[in-house]
């Protein structure tokens, strides 16, 4: 367990630090690097979700979060053998939960950077992207398991 925790330890401080960094060195609302087509940083406050789903809704995150975390502490110590996809899946998406809920704690909204320029989408963030990345495993881990429960 403890290494599980250890990956979302590691998850919330690059986050932080990453956020640290634009806050202290790019304005609010500026945008740099923007000149390379693919990914550029734009120091933005977002207090919602994504595309600022629900914005402004600081109670309903911190439910949210703190029934999550819960979940999550339960499937990670429950499956502790199970499949690395799973169990690194859920690590991430504690992280990436913690780390945004820093944010809302501290700020009342979370920082958000990345910015992906050759396509419409929401400016995001190091815990969202661990968020991504670990639902992702969590559906690998659902698909092989799938396969598994059909060839029985």
């Amino acid at each position: 367990m403890i290494w599980y925790c250890l990956i979302a330890l590691i998850v919330i401080v690059i986050d932080q630090l990453v956020k640290w960094l634009v806050v202290t060195n790019i304005s609010l609302g500026e945008t740099i690097f923007h000149t390379n087509g693919i990914l550029s940083l734009t120091h933005i406050r977002n207090t919602g979700a994504a595309w600022s789903i629900l914005e402004g809704q600081l109670w309903f995150f911190f439910v949210i979060t703190v029934i999550t975390v819960g979940i999550i502490l339960y499937f990670l110590k429950k499956n502790l053998h199970e499949s690395k996809w799973l169990t690194i899946g859920l690590s991430l998406v504690l992280g990436g939960a913690l780390g945004n809920f820093i944010d809302r704690m501290r700020l009342g909204y979370v920082v958000d950077m990345f910015q992906i320029d050759f396509v419409n989408f929401p400016i995001f963030n190091i815990a969202d992207t661990a968020l991504t990345i670990g639902v992702f495993c969590i559906m690998i881990y659902l698909f092989i398991e799938d396969r598994k429960q059909k060839e029985l």
